[in-house]
C-alpha cells in the first residue's frame, strides 16, 4: 500500500496530530502580534468518506473517525440550514476607490493622482448617496446591488482603530477588541449552536484555518482544493499508467480477507481510491460537472465554483471562510493593480450568485465581504497606507440591498486623518448572528449588547 500512500488517507486513523499555531495549520503573522484564534487547537488529518472529502479537522475533542462520518450523515439528513460565507478582502482595501466619493469637494485635492473621475454613466452612481460612485471594475457588483442584492456598509470599522494588519484582522476574526481572544465569533456561534460530529460546519476552503472559525468545543475544517485531489504513485509520472494502478489498488482493496491488519490496509486503499472517484465530478479535468455559471480564471473563483458545487450536494456547510484573489495592501502603484484585482473578484462574486441562483439555493446563502481596514483618504504618491474606516458588503438573494451607515464625508477626518467610521464591525455580526443565523447574539458576539440600535441587513 506504500506505492499510493493510501496510509495517509486512512479512515481507521488520525495520522496527523498536532497543535495548530501560526505557520502550522493556522495564518502565519509577525513576531509580536496576537496569536491567531484557534492557537493550540487539536489538529488532525481525516478522511470523511460520506462528505467525499480529506479534511484537516481542528479540535472536537478524541471522537472516532466513525463517529465523524456519521455526524456529517446526521448533520446533512436534518435538512437545508442558513450558510454563512466569509470572504476577507486581505490587506486592507481601499474603500475610497471601491465607491468613489467623487462628489466630495476634498476628494480630488487629497488625491491628485489616485482620485477616480466621474464616469459620467449613470449606473455607476450609488444609489443610496450620489456623491458616491462604483468602481468601473466592480460592475457586477454594481448590477447585483442594483438588482437589490448588495447591502453596503461604506464606512465600517471600530473604536481607536489599530492599523497593524494582524492586530485589527485579529479583533474581526474573534468579535472583540481582545488581543488574546482564542476563539472566532463563528466559531463561538457553532460552539452554541453546532454539532460535536460534523467537521464540515465550520470549512475553510484553504490549506489554513481561517481563526474566525476556530471553535472551543466543537470540530471544524480546512479543506485545500476538494477538486484537485490526485492520488499519485512514486517515481510514475505516466498519468495513464497512474490511472490503472489506482485501478487496480481498488480492487485490491475490495478484497476479503481474515487478517485483520490487512483488512485495515485494504479498507484504506478502497476508501481513498473512492475518495477520488467522488471528486472528480469537481475537477477541471473532469467532464462530469459543469458549473451552471460562467466563472472567469484563478484559483479564487475556482473554489467559489467548488463552494457552490458542494452546497449542491447537499453537504452540511453552516459557516465557510476563504480569502479573497489578491492582495489590497497598495502601498505604491495602486492604480496599476487594484483595477485588475477588482475585477476578477466582482466577475467572481457575480458568477458564484448566479451558481446559486441556478442551483436554488440562492435563499440560503449570505455572503460577508470585509477587510481589516480602509487606507488613509490622502495618498502617498502613487499609493495609500493603512486607514481606519473600510467598507463591507454583504451579498445574496435575501439582503436588504441598502445602505447601512452613512458616508461620513472627507470634510471632518479622524484624530489621524482617517476616515470615520459610521458602523462598528460587531453591531453587524450582532445582527448577523440575530438576523440571518437566527439565534441569540449573546455570548457569541461578546459587546452585542452595547450595540442596540436596529440595523437592517438581511430580510
Amino acid at each position: 500500500m506504500t506505492a499510493c500512500h493510501c496510509k495517509d488517507f486512512s479512515r481507521s486513523a488520525l495520522l496527523r496530530s498536532a497543535a495548530a499555531h501560526a505557520g502550522a495549520g493556522l495564518r502565519p503573522i509577525e513576531a509580536g502580534m496576537p496569536a491567531a484564534a484557534g492557537t493550540g487547537l487539536s489538529r488532525r488529518s481525516f478522511l470523511a468518506r460520506s462528505g467525499g472529502l480529506a479534511l484537516a479537522v481542528f479540535g472536537g475533542g478524541a471522537l472516532r473517525p466513525a463517529a465523524w462520518e456519521e455526524g456529517i450523515a446526521a448533520a446533512s439528513a436534518a435538512g437545508p440550514a442558513p450558510v454563512l460565507v466569509s470572504i476577507f478582502m486581505s490587506g486592507g482595501v481601499d474603500s475610497l476607490s471601491l465607491l468613489a466619493p467623487v462628489g466630495d469637494s476634498r476628494y480630488a485635492a487629497l488625491r491628485p493622482t489616485l482620485a477616480l473621475a466621474d464616469s459620467g454613466v449613470p449606473e455607476d452612481v450609488f444609489t443610496e448617496d450620489v456623491r458616491l460612485r462604483w468602481h468601473p471594475d466592480l460592475a457586477p457588483i454594481r448590477d447585483l446591488h442594483r438588482g437589490g442584492m448588495v447591502t453596503v456598509i461604506p464606512a465600517i470599522g471600530y473604536d481607536d482603530p489599530n492599523q497593524s494588519h494582524f492586530t485589527s484582522r485579529h479583533y474581526w476574526e474573534v468579535g472583540e477588541i481582545n488581543p488574546l481572544g482564542r476563539v472566532g465569533w463563528m466559531g463561538r456561534y457553532l460552539d452554541r449552536h453546532g454539532s460535536a460530529d460534523n467537521p464540515l460546519q465550520g470549512l475553510s476552503l484553504d490549506y489554513n484555518l481561517a481563526p474566525g472559525l476556530a471553535a472551543g468545543s466543537v470540530p471544524v475544517a480546512a479543506v485545500a482544493a476538494p477538486e484537485k485531489y490526485r492520488l499519485w504513485t512514486r517515481d510514475v509520472w505516466d498519468a495513464s499508467l497512474n490511472a490503472r494502478l489506482n485501478e487496480r489498488f481498488g480492487a485490491l482493496g475490495a478484497q476479503p480477507t481474515a487478517d485483520a491488519e490487512l483488512a485495515g490496509a485494504r479498507d484504506a486503499a478502497r476508501q481513498t481510491v473512492a475518495l477520488q472517484e467522488q471528486l472528480a465530478p469537481l475537477s477541471g479535468r473532469s467532464p462530469a460537472w459543469t458549473a451552471p455559471a460562467s466563472y472567469p480564471g484563478g484559483s479564487f473563483p475556482r473554489r467559489l465554483a467548488v463552494l457552490a458545487e458542494m452546497l449542491g450536494m447537499g453537504l452540511p456547510l453552516r459557516c465557510v471562510a476563504l480569502d479573497a484573489n489578491g492582495g489590497y495592501d497598495t502601498h505604491d502603484d495602486q492604480n496599476g493593480s487594484l483595477p485588475g484585482q477588482l475585477n476578477l473578484f466582482a466577475a467572481s462574486i457575480a458568477a458564484f450568485q448566479a451558481d446559486l441562483i441556478a442551483r436554488g439555493l440562492a435563499d440560503r446563502v449570505l455572503i460577508q465581504v470585509w477587510s481589516e481596514f480602509g487606507r488613509r483618504p490622502r495618498e502617498n504618491g502613487g499609493g495609500t497606507d493603512h486607514g481606519a474606516g473600510g467598507l463591507s458588503l454583504l451579498i445574496g438573494s435575501r439582503v436588504t440591498g441598502t445602505l447601512v451607515g452613512e458616508f461620513p464625508g472627507l470634510a471632518t477626518l479622524d484624530a489621524q486623518d482617517n476616515l470615520r467610521h459610521t458602523v462598528d464591525f460587531r453591531h453587524v455580526y450582532k445582527h448577523i448572528v440575530q438576523d440571518w443565523l437566527g439565534v441569540d447574539a449573546t455570548g457569541i458576539v461578546p459587546d452585542a449588547a452595547k450595540f442596540s440600535a436596529p440595523l437592517a441587513l438581511v430580510r
